[in-house]
């Protein structure tokens, strides 16, 4: 596979000794809650017992939360990431990379011809509750994940239909020929068929390294499969995530190292993380914060109305201030170090002028809008310059923060949305970072087209969904090119697009894991990871 996402990791450890190396580098924990006083990042409880996370067993503190673990369409950071160490695809991906590797399948597809393939099962495949893996679960798995209205459809619209040739064989017909069929079979998350969809909600069954133990709202607890028969045998006897979205709480966490890793580290906790002998890696990858707008409420119906938002930003400050530079500027719907980066026909800047220049044109004298945000730290760290930026060009914005899933299910999911704009987090490169599936999460036929921006049917989605098709049936620049053409009507009508650039910071104590890598989107992956 041609890499989809150029390395662009950074890292930054900085070890001292203990606590005279701390006194002299100046730096206090006091102000995360508490921390270490030896560079090792060891902590004691108060009888002098140790309380650090220990060999045999892995931790992390994870920042985000969610409470729908069905494989098939889950779109929530958390259990997505969980479900990658329980469930596996025929194809999974490596998210340090995006290179896709043979899971369940045994080897790479069969070409039967340009548009079939066959896939053969692993042998002795079986699931933690002892079953076998058969193909008659793929085919309920496709069934499960292509469900009409479904948010993974649009990523796997190129599927003509999956069938179980025998047992341990499943036959794929694509509706043309199709160069990611591994890296999108990695979507297709394999569990038993006989499972409900209820049931997999809630306690997912696979056939990956981990088990589900407990699931709960604060944290998820993982024991070895002991029927797993793939590469990626666990050497631990337990992994554990505390569930702390407070940034506070999970940097305590890791500078009193009762976990190994921290997902999420704020570009301003950086110093103390790494004052306690922990490394952190900042990965630029596709994380970011975007606008997204009701494209049927006037004026914001006008695409010159929507990239005015974009020219009153003061973005560099937000990158500076509010993200200590840890972020890019957007010159594409993709950042510049992915590999199909191509500078689009539209780069904004910040611009107060042309803003109020294309809200005249737009013949919009002032304008009052609701910017619903999520409670995510950073986002709403973003929301206040966004406002005073807004609020010069003539458009006054009253912030209303919700969580995540309340902002949709009550403002934009509804049958008549009737939401002004959205500041909130996303990151489809969870599930693969090729430009297609990027753009299908956002602007296929889906939620987010239906009734989010409720763009869809619009002459330029019409217009978008042409040159994707175009790009997905080619290869090479003529491929390259009709994925440029998108990239220049997204940046010209951004119905939802990319503020910034996000890079995503992970700590974690390089001494006590072997085979930990930072990765460039939401979650930890510790597959092929052990404790030391």
């Amino acid at each position: 596979m041609k890499e989809q996402l150029n390395n662009g990791i950074s890292r930054r450890s900085f070890v001292v000794g203990g606590t005279a190396a701390l006194a002299l580098a100046g730096i206090g924990l006091s102000g995360c809650g508490g921390g270490s006083d030896s560079g090792s990042g060891a902590s004691t409880d108060a009888a002098g017992g140790d309380t650090s996370a220990s060999a045999g067993a892995l931790a992390a503190a994870v920042a985000y939360d969610g409470s729908d673990y069905t494989p098939a369409s889950t779109s929530q950071a958390l259990p997505l990431a969980g479900n990658r160490h329980v469930t596996e695809g025929l194809y999974d991906l490596d998210l340090s990379d995006y290179s896709a590797y043979a899971a369940l399948a045994d080897g790479d597809p069969v070409a039967v011809s340009d548009t079939e393939y066959e896939i053969t099962i692993r042998d002795g495949a079986k699931y933690s509750d002892g079953t076998d893996v058969v193909a008659g679960d793929v085919v309920e798995a496709y069934a499960r994940a292509t469900v009409e209205g479904g948010m993974y459809l649009p990523m796997l619209s190129f599927i003509s239909s999956v069938e179980a040739k025998d047992d341990k064989t499943v036959s794929i017909k694509t509706a043309y020929p199709f160069s990611l069929i591994k890296e999108r079979l990695s979507l297709i998350r394999v569990t038993p068929a006989s499972m409900t969809n209820d049931e997999l909600k809630v306690h997912p069954v696979g056939s990956g390294p981990w088990v589900y133990d407990e699931i709960t709202e604060t944290k998820l607890t993982f024991s070895p499969n002991p029927n797993y028969n793939g590469p990626f045998v666990p050497k631990d006897t337990s992994m554990v995530w505390d569930v702390i979205k407070d940034d506070t709480a999970r940097t305590t966490a890791m500078t009193e190292a009762t976990v190994q890793v921290m997902e999420n580290v704020p570009a301003d906790i950086i110093p103390q993380i790494q004052a306690v002998g922990a490394t952190v890696d900042d990965v630029q990858g596709f994380s970011l914060p975007f606008l997204m707008f009701n494209t049927k409420k006037a004026p914001l119906d006008d695409n010159r109305v929507r990239q005015a938002f974009f020219y009153a930003i003061d973005v560099e400050k937000l990158i500076n201030n509010a993200l200590s530079g840890q972020a890019a500027t957007v010159k594409c719907f993709l950042p510049e170090n992915h590999a199909n980066f191509h500078e689009a026909s539209t780069v904004f800047t910040y611009d107060p002028e042309k803003a109020k220049s294309l809200l005249s044109e737009a013949g919009v004298d002032s304008l009052s809008i609701t910017l619903d945000t999520t409670d995510a730290s950073w986002i709403t760290a973003l929301s206040p310059s966004i406002k005073e930026d807004l609020a010069a060009v003539g458009i006054e914005a009253t912030i209303r923060e919700s969580v995540s899933a309340a902002l949709y299910s009550n403002y934009c999911d509804t049958d008549n949305p009737e939401f002004d704009v959205v500041l909130a987090p996303g990151d489809p490169s969870v599930f693969g970072n090729d430009p297609d599936l990027l753009m299908s999460w956002w602007y296929g036929d889906n939620s987010w087209t239906q009734k989010r921006t409720q763009w869809k049917g619009s002459e330029a989605y019409e217009e978008l969904h042409g040159y994707m098709q175009a790009a997905v049936e080619a290869s090479g620049s003529e491929q390259q090119e009709n994925w440029n053409k998108c990239f220049d009507l997204l940046s010209e009508q951004v119905p939802l697009y990319p503020l910034l650039h996000r890079k995503v910071s992970t700590g974690y104590y390089e001494d006590r894991l072997d085979g930990f890598k930072a990765i460039g989107t939401t979650g930890v992956s510790f597959i092929g990871v052990s404790s030391k």
